[in-house]
């Protein structure tokens, strides 16, 4: 149950309100940003809310339990508040949003609605519309383990335990000749096994995509140098002379895991485990059913 303080309980009571909307946006790195459906800036909170975003609500379903309805905002991208660059690089993807319900005259009087995340954000024509997701969306994500050969946890998280910080395991390197959309050409890495940031993270560090992390498809090394295959494009095109650093990668196989890294022990798959030919297979004069250890 919301609570009003007694002065907002007392300003809407009256004949005429004048409320409005503010949405307080905190990016996933950490940056917190404003913005007001009213003609004027607001400030509560330590934090400023721009009017001259240009946002706006649009309809929104408000429903109880468990359900995961969405509503919407729309604004216009300013140098002030929203760049249309930020937006393509995916910087408001997942962020967090306040929406409060506010007097303008008295910003003071002012009650949390709700909490949601961004979710699809479609830009066009100088404009954006973002989709406010509930929090209850998160109940949709798979949890719980894979019973599998290989591997489900995420290189370097705290189960799998490999220290990613270690410098053997990273490298940095510059774009020497942009090939297409997601392989590039770089230098930086001569002293790297062809293969070894193969499944790893890019990081851009410098360039359009500052900030940016990329999944690595592909590692290799020719005649011509050492090419980098991403699996999706970047946000920004590419560019010779953008900087980057990478992060071993892994293929989750228990074999990688103790030759590559040496860390067979805290494995988080089920190497042992027969496969289905296997299970399903029966004794006959061929097969060998020696208790051997069956994994990859």
């Amino acid at each position: 149950m919301r609570t009003l303080s007694a002065a907002l309980a007392g300003h809407l009571s009256g004949d005429a309100t004048t409320m409005c909307h503010c949405w307080r946006v905190t990016r996933r790195d950490g940056t917190v940003l404003g913005f007001t459906e009213h003609d004027h800036d607001l400030t509560f909170d330590g934090i400023g809310f721009s009017a001259a975003s240009g946002f706006q609500a649009a309809d929104s379903e408000v429903a109880s339990g468990l359900s995961v309805e969405a509503g919407e905002i729309a604004g216009g991208f300013s140098s002030i508040a929203i760049s249309e660059a930020d937006v393509i690089a995916g910087r408001y993807d997942g962020a967090t949003v306040e929406v409060f319900q506010v007097n303008w005259q008295a910003p003071d009087q002012r009650t949390l609605l709700r909490v949601q995340e961004i979710g699809d954000v479609v830009a066009a024509g100088g404009a954006f519309r973002a989709e406010l997701r509930r929090l209850t969306h998160r109940l949709d994500q798979v949890q719980g383990r894979i019973y599998g050969r290989r591997c489900d946890a995420v290189f370097g998280d705290r189960r799998c335990k490999v220290d990613v910080s270690n410098p053997a395991y990273r490298g940095s390197g510059t774009i020497a000749a942009v090939l297409d959309g997601t392989r590039i050409r770089v230098s930086g890495l001569d002293a790297s096994v062809a293969g070894f940031f193969r499944y790893g993270m890019a990081t851009f560090v410098a360039g359009a995509n500052a900030g940016h992390v990329a999944d690595i498809e592909d590692h290799r090394r020719d005649a011509d140098g050492v090419t980098l295959s991403l699996w999706l494009p970047p946000p920004l095109p590419l560019a010779a002379g953008d900087t980057f650093a990478v992060t071993a990668g892994c293929d989750k196989s228990f074999a990688t895991c103790g030759t590559a890294f040496a860390n067979a022990v805290n494995f988080q798959g089920f190497p042992h485990m027969p496969g289905t030919d296997f299970a399903f297979g029966y004794a006959d004069g061929d097969a060998v059913h020696d208790g051997r250890v069956l994994y990859e």
